[in-house]
């Protein structure tokens, strides 16, 4: 389990864009013995308030998780409707995507950002746990997420089972 302490910054997860999660679990597995993997489908009703570009948004898409010591590992597959992940996939193909940080209170780190004429580009909440990308790709080639690292439900299924 991992800890952080009131106002310790926390850098949580790498993340990868893919167009095959099961192809890219198997290699990840194969290749560097990360996993196992936990799938989980992002689609309401537990994805809720997800938003594309200040709009409601009605993607969804599929992703894996995989812990390497403190840091995750996480997969994601769109698998419908526009979002960060099919506009990465259609500029750049499959590829690091973007790294999280853990942080105490999500809004008053947006309200940060935003002095900083930072904005978001996607966001969502799934069971207990809430995202936001910044929109950071033009200043530093990758984005930016926030979360409060909630909790979430059982995995759909393990790789390797």
């Amino acid at each position: 389990m991992v800890v952080k302490k009131p106002g310790e910054r926390k850098i949580i997860q790498i993340a990868h864009v893919v167009t095959d999660i099961d192809r890219a679990m198997e290699k990840y597995y194969s290749i560097l013995n990360i996993g196992p993997w936990a799938v989980y489908t992002f689609a309401p009703p537990g994805l809720r308030e997800c938003t594309f570009m200040g709009k409601a948004s009605d993607a969804t898409w599929v992703l894996a998780l995989a812990w390497v010591g403190d840091i995750q590992f996480e997969l994601m597959q769109p698998l419908s409707g526009e979002s960060v992940y099919t506009h990465f996939l259609d500029k750049r193909g499959a590829g690091i995507h973007h790294i999280k940080e853990w942080v105490d209170d999500c809004q008053a780190t947006i309200a940060e950002y935003r002095k900083k004429g930072i904005e978001i580009l996607q966001s969502g909440k799934y069971d207990g746990d809430e995202f936001y990308y910044l929109d950071t790709e033009p200043e530093l080639g990758v984005l930016y997420e926030i979360g409060n690292n909630g909790e979430i439900r059982e995995p759909e299924r393990m790789y390797p089972e």
